[in-house]
């Protein structure tokens, strides 16, 4: 089991450093899926920053892009875009949340 957190620094302006485990979370690789934030991620509202922290929990948790381009948007509306100043999630509290995405479905 591993956390993903993140902390607000600079006022909340910019992008926002994310840690798994301690180590820093890259929004690259989900760029690389959709970049809809050059600056990187944020949380606390339901913008572009927001969109790719979710794109990037996701891709990196699921480790499927196809999985993390499906419900990144809805999981940004339930969670990314209703944390304050910081937060802190499981790799096992998203993928439960994934799980049940898919069996709404099935």
């Amino acid at each position: 089991m591993f956390t993903y957190s993140g902390h607000r620094h600079s006022g909340g302006a910019g992008g926002q450093l994310v840690t798994r485990e301690g180590d820093i979370l890259s929004p690259i690789p989900s760029q690389r899926l959709v970049n809809h934030s050059p600056d990187g991620f944020n949380w606390g509202y339901g913008g572009s920053g927001p969109a790719q922290l979710a794109l990037a929990l996701l891709l990196d948790a699921t480790r499927d892009e196809e999985t993390a381009r499906e419900y990144y948007q809805e999981f940004k509306d339930e969670f990314v875009a209703r944390w304050e100043d910081s937060f802190h999630i499981t790799r096992e509290e998203i993928l439960a949340w994934v799980k049940q995405q898919k069996e709404k479905v099935a």
